[in-house]
């Protein structure tokens, strides 16, 4: 399958789409939507980015998001792949990498549910690591946080 994926704007109507199935999927999944801890405006200011992927016939197949933590580090939010594809959600996070290299980023983080097991499964592929909650993460019971050193590599999209 033939992917792009680029920086777009987060309330445009593909955007908003995934993100309410990304929502509707989290919600059956672990009893919580996770709206709570995104908000548009976030990833909509410098160093930061939406970033949707789609197919040859430009169909929105799916998204995510980079927004600032600190000078050095940022964060990965609102991942989703719309299901039955196949490499979506790696071409995002591809592509959320390499910007952040680019950006000056050293680090990216991330939260998700313990019960999502197969998003653990994913960045844990991906080479991120678990580590202490961060945030309004720390001594949650219910998040698992991750980071991933980002270096020249990440530029490329090599996830080495």
């Amino acid at each position: 399958m033939t992917l792009s994926v680029s920086a777009e704007d987060p309330a445009g109507a593909d955007a908003l789409a995934l993100v309410a199935e990304l929502s509707a999927t989290l919600a059956a999944l672990t009893g919580s939507s996770g709206r709570a801890s995104f908000d548009v405006a976030d990833v909509q200011g410098p160093r930061a980015c939406f970033a949707l992927a789609r197919d040859a016939q430009g169909r929105a197949l799916g998204c995510g998001a980079l927004r600032p933590l600190a000078e050095d580090a940022a964060e990965v939010k609102r991942m989703f792949a719309r299901p039955g594809t196949r490499g979506v959600g790696s071409a995002v996070l591809r592509f959320l990498e390499a910007e952040a290299a680019r950006w000056g980023y050293e680090v990216l983080r991330l939260s998700t549910r313990r019960v999502n097991e197969r998003a653990v499964m994913f960045y844990e592929r991906h080479g991120y690591r678990r580590i202490a909650g961060y945030g309004h993460y720390a001594g949650s019971d219910v998040s698992v946080c991750f980071e991933k050193r980002l270096g020249p590599a990440d530029t490329r999209g090599s996830t080495a």
